[in-house]
């Protein structure tokens, strides 16, 4: 995983700071026992998931203490029992190690090392589990602890369990699966993952969320807009345009001319003004009074769609990402959008609909 300086510089510097600290603590108080090493190789690799891993469930104090002290535990046996062959003892104590380290649940890569170093070395004494391999992994997780902590990582790291409920990302928007889901995913996985639950949900949320997002920024208008869009043209009488928005159960009508380019707009609430809808007494006789035709060749009320119409009214091309239309139906109270195509001809109608339609089919995903 790349990183910054920042972080590299950090890690070396703990990693030298720790094993500095160990060594000299480890030498001073083992001075009672002359000959005996100070620091175990596998210290080295310690150092380096306390340091730079610090999030790992391999890195945590118990995995670091009990993996390094109790496969050098096996190692000592092996060499007991199998010393006259060491091929036959090495296999068997890395193995062993990790056999226990499963069962105490400390699994440590290190700790690998630590068994081996007791072949090789032809280690018989057990107390040299407990000093220097004890004791050394007990100084280098309290220099971790104090190190880590002053540069803002969290150690030990809690493996928390994931949340049975959905989890939701850093702006509240709940994510398309739930800690639940993630548990049984891992179950089914069944491999060992050097990373804590908690950490993996937040990634994965992340990860989810940027998806959405590049999904919604690639989603074009004509992707979700209603193709079969009713219209109207300036003539055409208010009771045909009414019988069409209460026989369709549509809000509105997009008013176009012969070449099919967008005029105007007609909704329920231009209805509703022509009617003077404001002033509640006898409403339903005003708007009967409205849709009907006069049956004279002149009249004082409007009689076609043209009359009443919304002349202004926002078009977007159907080439245009959805994304940007999100705010214009958030933030301005716009509830239809007329989406046209080539030479600005009239190709389909975008509503809060169709967009509510396209995020939670984008959730599914």
């Amino acid at each position: 995983m790349r990183v910054d300086a920042r972080e590299r510089l950090r890690v070396v510097a703990g990693a030298i700071a720790g094993l500095l600290l160990t060594a000299v603590l480890t030498e001073w108080l083992s001075r009672h026992a002359p000959g005996v090493p100070w620091l175990v190789a596998p210290l080295g690799a310690s150092a380096v998931l306390v340091f730079g891993v610090p999030a790992s469930p391999l890195a945590q104090p118990w995995s670091v203490v009990m993996g390094n002290t109790a496969s050098a535990l096996v190692g000592v046996a092996c060499v007991h029992l199998f010393g006259s062959v060491p091929e036959l003892a090495a296999a068997i104590a890395v193995g062993g190690a990790i056999g226990l380290m499963f069962l105490l649940r400390c699994l440590h890569p290190p700790g690998g090392a630590a068994a081996l170093l007791m072949v090789l070395s032809g280690v018989h004494d057990w107390h040299f589990a407990l000093d220097p391999v004890l004791l050394n992994s007990v100084l280098m997780v309290a220099a971790g602890m104090a190190y880590n902590g002053v540069t803002g990582r969290k150690y030990p790291h809690p493996q928390v369990a994931a949340p049975a409920v959905a989890a939701r990302g850093p702006a509240g928007e709940a994510t398309a699966f739930s800690g639940a889901d993630l548990e049984t995913v891992l179950a089914h996985y069944n491999q060992v993952l050097d990373i804590p639950r908690d950490d993996l949900q937040a990634i994965v949320d992340e990860a989810g969320l940027l998806a959405a997002r590049r999904r919604m920024t690639t989603l074009r208008c004509e992707d979700v807009m209603s193709r079969d869009v009713k219209v109207a043209e300036w003539g055409t009488p208010l009771q045909e345009a009414w019988s069409l928005l209460r026989e369709h159960h549509i809000k509105a009508l997009p008013v176009v001319d012969r070449a099919r380019r967008v005029v105007g707009i007609v909704t329920l609430a231009d209805f509703m003004r022509g009617a003077s809808l404001d002033v509640h007494a006898d409403w339903p006789a005003r708007l009967r009074q409205l849709i009907q035709r006069s049956p004279g060749t002149h009249s004082d009320k409007p009689e076609v769609v043209g009359q009443i119409m919304s002349r202004q009214v926002r078009v977007a091309s159907a080439e245009r990402p959805l994304a940007d239309l999100v705010p214009m139906f958030a933030a301005t109270g716009h509830h239809h959008i007329p989406i046209v195509g080539d030479e600005a001809r009239l190709v389909g109608i975008l509503t809060q609909s169709d967009l509510v339609a396209a995020l939670a089919r984008m959730e599914r995903l």
